[in-house]
């Protein structure tokens, strides 16, 4: 089995999703947009990874490679391929499947309980990561499978190839400290977005625990 990974900027990586899929096996392929990559032909890839990144999905005057992106992930789902998108990468499957993409009420940054419905692979409340400012309707189709305080459409399915996450459960402790500081302006008085004391300061049992439910959910995907 082979999977490819859409990177949008440098410190936002595969992060555990890349360690599970290695443990399996199988092999990894990335481009990264912002080393000039071009998109990879979509035959031949088993799973497709979409990462997150500081752009928007309506960022097409700014970023060349968004419109092409779109299409490749609009061509993937509608070939079967298993397709997972984490925060712009959920956003841009949502666009892809021909939703509206905006800012959300509130930009949610750090360690917040997602509320999930029942679904093969999320537990009924979480504590997960999250960094994101914008949102998305759910598209026609797709089954909203977690929601949170801040942001109501945290996740759905689309089908049984497609999930998408707003919130990271693929970040390390290494991911964390990576987008404090390349993102610290961010970092402001808001009532869901937390200090970068609080966000790096996180117990190791936190990203033990998200990582267990991005196994699970790779397993469900995958298998």
């Amino acid at each position: 089995m082979r999977a490819h990974i859409l990177q949008h900027i440098w410190f936002e990586d595969g992060g555990t999703i890349a360690e599970i899929l290695l443990e399996r096996g199988i092999e990894i392929k990335t481009t990264r947009f912002d080393s000039g990559d071009m998109l990879p032909p979509l035959e031949g890839i088993d799973l497709l990874v979409i990462m997150g990144g500081f752009m928007s999905v309506n960022d097409e005057d700014k970023y060349e490679w968004l419109k092409p992106e779109k299409a490749l992930i609009k061509q993937a789902i509608a070939s079967g391929v298993k397709t997972l998108g984490v925060c712009l990468g959920a956003q841009l499957i949502a666009c892809a499947l021909g939703a509206k993409v905006y800012k959300n009420k509130q930009k949610e940054i750090g360690w917040h309980k997602i509320t999930a419905t029942d679904n093969a692979f999320l537990p009924p409340e979480a504590l997960v990561f999250h960094w994101h400012g914008e949102t998305f309707d759910l598209p026609e189709g797709a089954a909203r499978i977690a929601s949170s305080a801040a942001c109501e459409n945290q996740a759905f399915t689309f089908g049984k190839n497609v999930v998408a996450l707003q919130f990271h459960l693929e970040t390390t402790p290494n991911n964390a400290k990576l987008l404090a500081e390349n993102c610290r302006d961010e970092l402001i008085d808001a009532p869901y977005i937390q200090s970068e004391g609080e966000i790096l300061n996180a117990p190791p049992e936190r990203y033990e625990a998200i990582k267990i439910i991005m196994r699970d959910l790779l397993n469900y995907l995958l298998d």
